[in-house]
């Protein structure tokens, strides 16, 4: 039907009757001539139909979003009329015939407008996904998904796809639950990840595994979460961590080449607590500096008994010191003000900081302190004028949240992102455990193997688990799993999972593991998260065709929605008042 997409045409194709197809994008009538901007999946065209063409009384009907079909010569546009925004500004097609192949009523978006709301975008998503920004992002996501098949295939990795309907399993999130027709009262559940079940097929053998899985998470969500999302799944047997992250690294920089990047490999590596001692966040963003230091050893002695008092216990408090260098003068009274009110939302008292001007230290803090810790202090955080400092202190978790969300906030404001550079990094050894709800909990997953199960302290326990990040996004993550049943035991022991519970909500895979499981481990990489990223997005929500809103609704197509008490009635099931 067409000869051509659109911004295939150029000035060697002037001349040439060519026949294109697509959609209104606008159209004007000027003093008869109508112009007609003519949109495809690869961008515009300018059609130009004057009273005197056979397509003029067809023209003339044409408004916003009808589908047409034309056909016509190419021809270089008037000396001054050329358009440089678009690839086809150069020329235009003189109409020789134009069918009208549907009309459409008034659009209730205009395509392409990004200062339409969200909800009305997300409502008509199939208006929305007309635009060429949509088409890009879309064309991009299928090159990547093609290009992870192509590189693990070519690692020796086998796609195998595993259940979506399965058993309701603990892995930190709300299950979603699919009723049983046929055993009333009994349930299945979409999985949150295939975590279980490819480690049953490294105990059956399969040696290298991967999946662009569907998963399930009826959490709290976020720009970058959402209740199904897509992930790179990959399992392999007789690995030890550096193995895995060869191969994550090695898949990424496919990726990212057939996008057009060139990333170097290896990744830079950071233990857990230095990602969180120096940066606040076990997903530091590395595009920038402006580290986190420690200042607690010059309060020690300070005349302000809250600052002495929390500087000698520096086990379970923390003084934090931010340097911005030659910051001063961007920090007027109403930014300090901004600052000071963004970090009490985080549980801060408040603020202080010092500046550095005319070669002295000047603040409320500073006469808190001894000359010779001002000066020690100067000395280690290299103060020089026009330098301001902000500290935190008090409980270390506390400090290091709001002093890490200050940091990328200060970064934000004055521009200190490259926001074309890519910062990748794992983030390594993680806690085996953690303490929550007053109880102690795996902070993965139980079955993650741990650096040194002897620890007498749990909570000083370390998991071989990673975490790979990427401009302070966790883009993915994984771990050696435990494949002996010695260690599990300890483990459930510390979890205070006895055989019972054990077996109630594992059995299957402590079963598979008795029967000579190889040592093995993986990741799974965010496929949206990684798609948001390589196209710039800000929410996870424009790179997947189909998304729920931030309230985990499709606008799209009403849903959730009831149903029928029919089918109630068939499944065994009533609706119960939800108790608020």
């Amino acid at each position: 039907m067409r000869t051509h997409l659109c911004t295939e045409l150029n000035e060697n194709n002037i001349g040439e009757v060519v026949e294109l197809c697509g959609w209104c994008n606008t159209y004007r009538d000027h003093g008869g001539v109508v112009f007609i901007d003519l949109r495809d999946k690869s961008g515009i065209v300018q059609l130009v139909c004057d009273p005197n063409s056979k397509a003029y009384n067809t023209a003339s009907k044409v408004r916003d979003e009808f589908v047409l079909i034309a056909k016509g010569r190419i021809r270089p546009r008037g000396k001054g009329l050329e358009n440089p925004k678009l690839k086809t500004g150069k020329i235009e097609v003189e109409l020789d015939s134009l069918i009208i192949e549907n009309k459409s009523q008034t659009p209730p978006i205009t395509i392409g407008d990004t200062n339409t709301s969200e909800e009305l975008r997300l409502k008509y998503r199939y208006l929305d996904l007309r635009s060429n920004k949509s088409y890009e992002i879309f064309k991009l996501r299928s090159k990547v998904a093609l290009q992870v098949r192509q590189s693990l295939s070519k690692m020796d990795f086998l796609e195998i796809e595993t259940p979506i309907l399965t058993r309701a399993t603990p892995e930190g999130a709300r299950d979603y639950l699919v009723p049983s027709r046929i055993y009333n009262g009994e349930f299945f559940a979409l999985p949150q990840s295939p975590q279980l079940f490819k480690q049953l097929l490294m105990v059956g053998g399969f040696d290298r595994y991967f999946q662009i899985a569907k998963c399930f998470r009826d959490e709290d969500l976020r720009a970058d979460r959402q209740p199904e999302f897509t992930q790179i799944d990959v399992e392999m047997s007789f690995c030890n961590q550096n193995d895995v992250m060869n191969v994550a690294e090695s898949l990424l920089k496919d990726i990212f080449e057939v996008c057009g990047y060139t990333i170097k490999t290896p990744f830079m590596r950071l233990q857990y607590n230095d990602a969180m001692e120096n940066y606040g966040s076990d997903k530091p963003d590395l595009r920038f500096e402006l580290p986190l230091v420690d200042v607690g050893e010059f309060f020690v002695d300070s005349n302000n008994e809250i600052f002495s008092s929390i500087a000698k216990d520096l086990k379970k408090n923390r003084f934090k010191a931010l340097k911005i260098p030659n910051g001063d003068s961007f920090f007027t009274r109403k930014i300090l003000g901004e600052c000071d009110e963004f970090v009490r939302k985080f549980g801060a008292k408040g603020l202080a900081y010092i500046q550095v001007r005319d070669g002295e230290l000047k603040g409320p803090i500073v006469k808190f302190l001894s000359s010779d810790s001002v000066a020690k202090m100067r000395d280690k955080l290299k103060l020089c004028d026009n330098d301001i400092v902000f500290f935190g202190a008090g409980e270390k978790e506390i400090i290091l949240d709001y002093m890490g969300r200050l940091r990328l906030k200060i970064a934000s404001m004055m521009n200190l992102i490259d926001e074309d550079k890519f910062a990748f990094l794992w983030v390594v050894d993680f806690p085996m455990f953690e303490y929550n709800e007053n109880r102690l909990k795996a902070l993965h997953h139980p079955f993650t193997m741990p650096n040194n199960i002897d620890e007498i302290n749990p909570l000083d326990m370390t998991s071989i688990a990673y975490d790979v990040v990427l401009n302070g996004v966790e883009l993915g993550g994984g771990s050696i799993r435990i494949h002996k049943s010695d260690i599990q035991q300890k483990v459930f022991k510390l979890l205070d999972i006895d055989e019972n519970e054990a077996n109630e909500k594992f059995g299957f895979l402590l079963e598979a593991l008795s029967y000579g499981a190889p040592p093995h481990g993986g990741f799974a990489i965010g496929f949206d998260r990684l798609i948001m990223l390589l196209t710039k997005q800000n929410s996870i929500r424009d790179v997947i065709a189909f998304p729920k809103t931030q309230k985990a609704t499709d606008l799209l197509s009403d849903a959730p929605s009831k149903v029928d008490k029919s089918q109630l009635d068939e499944l065994g099931l009533r609706i119960k008042d939800k108790k608020i």
